[in-house]
Order: C-alpha cells, then structure tokens, then sequence
C-alpha cells in the first residue's frame, strides 16, 4: 500500500529557493541532465561545473548504470561510457562534492534506478549524498507503492524525492504519486524511452494544465527537447524544461575516432546549453 504523505521540512532547500527565484524573476529555469563520470571523471567534472555558468538553473546527475530500461540509446550508451571510465556511485558523490566547492546554490538532484542506491545501501546512501551537496533524487523504477524502501527516509533525511508523471498517469493515479512529491514534478510528455519523439505544444499545455489542479509543486517537462525553440515553447507553460538526451548526444558528438574527448568537447557542450538557456529565457520576454 501507498505510506501516508510524510511531513517535511518548510520549504527552505536549494530546489525551493530556486524556484522561488525564477518565480521572482517571471522566467521558467532550465534543467540539464549529464551522466556523472561521462566521457570520464575529469571531463563529466569540468561539464558539471561549466553548466550553471552556461544558464543550466538545475542539474540531474545521471547516476551510471548497466540496465537503464528507461533511457534511449544516448543515455545508456553515456551510461556505459562512464563505467568503462571507472564510474562508481562514490566517484558521483565525490563529482558533488566537488562541485560544491565552487557552487552552493545550484540545485542539484541525482537520477536514475534503485538498484545502484540499493547496492550502496540506502542510509549510508542519503547520509553521503546529503552531505555531499545533494538535493533530490529521481528514481525512475520505484512506484508510489514501494515509498518505504527509499522515498520515506529520503524526505526524512531532507533530500527532495521527485516524481515523473507521464500522458498515461491519470486523474485516478496522480494522488498516489504525488503524494510524498517534494521539490518539483517532472512531466514525461511523451510515452516512451528518453529521447524518443516529441510530444506538441497542445498537449503539454494541456497537461500542464491539467497537473496544476492537481499540485502547487513547480512542474517541469522533459523528453524530446532538442532544440532552443523547443525549449522555449515548454518554458511558455511550465516552471522548467528540462533536456538531457540531446546534451548527452552533444558530448558523444565531442568523442575523437577512440571513445577519448577531443579539446573542443566541454566548451562545445556548454555552448549549446547556452543556446537552450537563451530560448528559456526569451520565452516570456
């Protein structure tokens, strides 16, 4: 069975104060996803930190893993990318640690599948993540059902632990996942594997709409957005686009003839994110 909504902290964490900044500002942010360890530990580093600088309000942290049944070909290949390089789920806290050092506001929220955390253990898990700088967690393979394995003592241990809903997440579900949803809901607008198809502005906007009946958490949409123009349409109607599989092709693309990054590949992807984050902004100039 669903466990009862948890009570959690007044909203006072880094997400929060982010979303109440954008809010402020009258601008919807931009989320960027990278996997944590891709191409390698240096390079995924210097992206990390180059990305808030580069407009990213946000960012997901991809946590590598060898059996993403939710991801697209880029995500999984980024995936086995970082492994290959020697990813490991200490070497991504470590990559927050790090990144900390230089950046205390910049939300940043890990994602991926339970079996990593399960394996690492769960409350050693959120003691190191929170104290490493992180945010939140996207777990894309536990259902409402199961809040007691990591949701429960992640919202006890103050980390935000954020749901997607999907086209196919009806008014009958959405109670049950949004019942212990902290910090924002991601919107999958489209049915599917990352970075497969794009859904229209219609019916984001319908969804959209839709959710806002059902929550006041900041919503952001994701999978298909590849382009600035896209972004932007996404920014007119939500809290946040979020887009991830287009920048991961972006560091692919940045790869020499053996797998190793070339010079160009961490201002490259950088630059396209600032494109992204020009569109977001320009969305309700």
């Amino acid at each position: 069975m669903t466990s009862a909504p948890i009570q959690v902290a007044p909203a006072t964490g880094r997400i929060d104060r982010r979303f109440a900044a954008l809010k402020a500002a009258g601008r919807a942010g931009l989320v960027t996803f990278v996997t944590a360890g891709d191409p390698d530990h240096e390079t995924g580093l210097a992206l990390l930190k180059g990305l808030p600088a580069a407009g990213a309000d946000i960012i997901e942290l991809g946590m590598p893993f060898t059996d993403p049944m939710a991801d697209g070909p880029a995500i999984e290949a980024a995936g086995l990318r970082a492994l290959a390089a020697g990813a490991r789920m200490t070497r991504t806290l470590d990559m927050v640690r790090a990144f900390r050092q230089g950046d205390d506001d910049t939300p940043i929220v890990l994602m991926g599948y339970y079996n990593p955390i399960y394996s690492y253990g769960v409350d050693r898990f959120l003691t190191d993540a929170r104290g490493a700088g992180v945010d939140g967690l996207i777990v894309v393979d536990l259902p409402p059902e199961e809040d007691a394995e990591l949701c429960v003592p992640a919202l006890r241990a103050g980390v935000n632990f954020i749901r997607l809903t999907t086209p196919t997440t009806d008014d009958a579900r959405l109670p049950a996942v949004l019942a212990n949803t902290s910090g924002f809901v991601y919107y999958v607008s489209v049915t599917g594997i990352t970075g497969a198809g794009s859904a229209t502005a219609t019916a984001i906007d319908e969804a959209v709409t839709r959710l806002r009946r059902h929550t006041d958490l900041p919503l952001a949409v994701g999978f298909g957005i590849s382009t600035p123009e896209q972004a932007a349409a996404v920014a007119r109607v939500a809290d946040a686009a979020v887009v991830g599989s287009a920048i991961v092709r972006r560091v692919e693309a940045g790869l020499d003839a053996d797998g190793k990054p070339t010079a160009g590949l961490v201002p490259d992807v950088l630059d396209f994110v600032a494109t992204l984050a020009s569109g977001v902004r320009a969305a309700r100039g």
